[in-house]
């Protein structure tokens, strides 16, 4: 089924089509996929080959091109782009507490889960990409870009189907090929220890005002305008915010608005508040919160709430230590599913996920190593998610892969940056 509309200088056609939810059972359970294909308004007649943008995530669905990133208009000078909402977010038949509900247990749910991964990811993105080709047109491979997590589900790509990507591009998301989640939490705790020490040198009163900030929540039980409380430990976990330039800044403008007078004293302003619920719920992309570790898991170790483990190494996160206040980064806690009402009844499948030890591969060192496909990648010296050390060791392993690596962009940099997608591109064209 296809739909087409236009605007500002966009000509956009809607696409949606059915998928196996486990790709080794063609035959059984199937879920819509939802990809919105965007072409410059005048040339939707031109022959032009198509880019698949992988979003990052998991559990977030492709921008919209109402507001795009800085990377689409560089792309649609010369593409088609594809904007696929991965399975469970966005069109695609969504994964949340509701529409998974309708399992009789969390068992049948973290079963029903365990398909949300890279791999199934790419096995769509491949069912998509014949799709499209099915009008007559040449069954031919495209480009593909991925961001962040998109770049993990890049290299499952090379690893799965090779033959469907003419060129590869990765901005901000070249994974571990081997290491544990245990391995990754460890690097990451000490890169947003880091970064708290970056933005409170930038904003030196931010810190006592952040302790002031946990101090009253220690002392008073706040609601967020839905009714949630706002814990110390939820209020750290702003520290996500760090890791992009869209968002390191404004998290001291949020903080800034934190206390107004109130009838017995300092009170955390309704402005505050409501900020803070929207960077902390995971109401709209729940499958961040659910699969934040399986996209590490691999082999027969579970992970086992890794980050909640490995912060223990970190003490300077334990917010009744005494110390000044650090924030938390991306990561994810049992806790999460007693304290956010959108992950509340997805508890259950989650601890059932995380305690899961037969989690099948993502990527083929071997195939990989042997790569043929052109592929490229953006490494951020700083990135606060993706261990550089990490990058650089799978930049090293993949055949013929070209890493950039620079510390004048965040996470975010193909983002809000134009000029990080047309470097990609040409390299991955052998122009530089």
């Amino acid at each position: 089924m296809t739909a087409v509309h236009r605007h500002t200088g966009l000509v956009c056609t809607d696409h949606t089509l059915e998928v196996p939810l486990d790709h080794a059972r063609p035959d059984g359970e199937t879920i819509t996929l939802f990809a919105r294909e965007v072409v410059a308004a005048g040339r939707e007649g031109e022959d032009l080959p198509r880019l698949l943008w992988l979003q990052g995530g998991p559990g977030h669905r492709a921008e919209r091109p109402h507001a795009p990133g800085a990377w689409l208009r560089a792309a649609l000078r010369d593409h088609r782009v594809v904007l696929m909402d991965q399975r469970g977010t966005g069109r695609s038949t969504p994964a949340d507490r509701r529409t998974l509900a309708v399992h009789p247990d969390a068992g049948a749910a973290a079963a029903h889960l365990a398909h949300f991964r890279a791999d199934s990811i790419v096995r769509d993105a491949e069912l998509l990409r014949r799709h499209l080709a099915a009008d007559g047109e040449e069954d031919r491979p495209w480009t593909v870009l991925g961001q962040s997590f998109g770049g993990f589900c890049v290299l499952t790509y090379l690893s799965l189907a090779p033959e469907g990507v003419e060129k590869a591009m990765i901005a901000g998301g070249l994974p571990s090929l081997t290491a544990h989640a245990d391995d990754v939490y460890r690097a990451a705790w000490a890169r947003v220890l880091d970064h708290n020490e970056r933005y409170f040198a930038r904003y030196p009163g931010d810190q006592r005002l952040a302790d002031a900030i946990a101090a009253h929540l220690a002392e008073h039980e706040v609601r967020m305008p839905t009714g949630e409380r706002l814990t110390v430990r939820r209020f750290q976990t702003l520290g996500m915010l760090l890791g992009a330039t869209a968002t390191f800044d404004g998290l001291h403008y949020l903080l800034e608005t934190a206390f107004v007078p109130g009838r017995r004293g300092p009170e955390l302003s309704d402005t505050f508040l409501r900020g803070v619920e929207s960077a902390v719920s995971f109401a709209e992309h729940p499958l961040y919160a659910v699969l934040h570790e399986a996209i590490y898991a691999q082999g027969g170790r579970p992970t086992a709430w890794s980050a909640h483990r490995t912060r223990e190494e970190f003490p300077a996160f334990d917010a009744s230590s005494g110390g000044p206040l650090r924030l938390t980064g991306e990561m994810v806690f049992p806790w999460h599913f007693e304290e956010d009402p959108a992950l509340v009844p997805l508890r259950e499948a989650a601890h059932l996920l995380a305690e899961r030890a037969d989690w099948p591969p993502l990527y083929d060192p071997d195939r990989l190593a042997d790569n043929r496909v052109p592929v490229v990648a953006a490494v951020y010296h700083d990135d606060m998610y993706v261990d550089r050390e990490h990058s650089l060791r799978t930049a090293a392993h993949v055949r013929g892969l070209r890493p950039w690596i620079t510390n004048a962009h965040a996470h975010d940099g193909i983002r809000v940056d134009a000029a990080v997608f047309d470097r990609l591109l040409a390299m991955v064209r052998g122009e530089v």
